[in-house]
């Protein structure tokens, strides 16, 4: 394969939902998930170089994307900018990573997970293996999970039931701000303006406008399950 092709718009190879390459890529977080949960002690011992690399492929994802976007000539207002929710998660695991902070991670985990495991299940991608978005895809979303995870199996954060509150709360100022760029740009970041073409969770949430009712519930329901692990620990742990 050309290098040219790698990088191309053009392709007559399009992504396809639980294909071998989608299934692949799924396994291959699996396996991550867990090695970095077994070897977490080992992790622990030299846990600012498994950081570093966290961060550095994170800004590798982004910086790649945005140059892309340029030689391309592609980059548009309309939907280049980086206000989709796993967008916006990987702009807070950097930060988070970078500044090894709480407040942080109890907004990114929720915002993060949830936003993630929805991309890897269901994605919006037009490429298939081998491009270059295809790859940058699902590393950048693998990487926003396990940023998440390292957080938690390395660093010892947990959240708190009143972090996802504090999530929500983030989630809705970032959609009110997102909903107006969307008048603006014409565009559909967070999916605010109409449901994604691809098959995904909002086909089953109503109509629009009324599934962003809806998927605020969902929003609620899922980090609450996020959640659910802490609460069970700290339930055994008082008994």
């Amino acid at each position: 394969m050309s290098v040219l092709a790698f990088f191309t718009l053009k392709t007559s190879n399009p992504f396809v939902l639980f294909s071998i390459s989608h299934i692949v890529m799924l396994l291959i977080f699996g396996f991550l998930s867990v090695m970095l949960f077994s070897y977490r002690e080992a992790i622990r011992k030299k846990k600012k170089i498994y950081r570093y690399i966290l961060i550095g492929i994170l800004l590798l994802c982004e910086i790649s994307l945005y140059t892309w976007y340029s030689v391309t000539g592609i980059w548009d207002p309309y939907d280049t900018l980086p206000l989709q929710l796993c967008s916006i998660s990987l702009l807070l695991c950097i930060f988070m990573l970078i500044m090894n902070s709480y407040r942080v991670f109890e907004i990114t985990y929720f915002l993060g997970l949830a936003g993630a495991i929805q991309a890897l299940l269901t994605p919006e991608l037009f490429y298939d293996f081998p491009h270059y978005r295809y790859f940058h895809f699902f590393i950048g979303h693998i990487a926003i999970m396990l940023s998440c995870l390292y957080m938690v199996w390395i660093e010892k954060y947990e959240p708190t039931f009143k972090s996802i509150w504090r999530a929500l709360i983030v989630l809705n100022i970032l959609a009110i701000f997102v909903f107006f760029v969307n008048k603006w740009t014409g565009g559909n970041y967070m999916f605010l303006a109409r449901k994604p073409s691809n098959p995904s969770l909002l086909d089953y949430l109503g109509p629009y406008p009324y599934y962003i009712l809806t998927l605020e519930a969902a929003a609620v329901f899922f980090f609450t399950l996020l959640y659910l692990p802490f609460w069970l620990k700290e339930k055994r742990t008082r008994s």
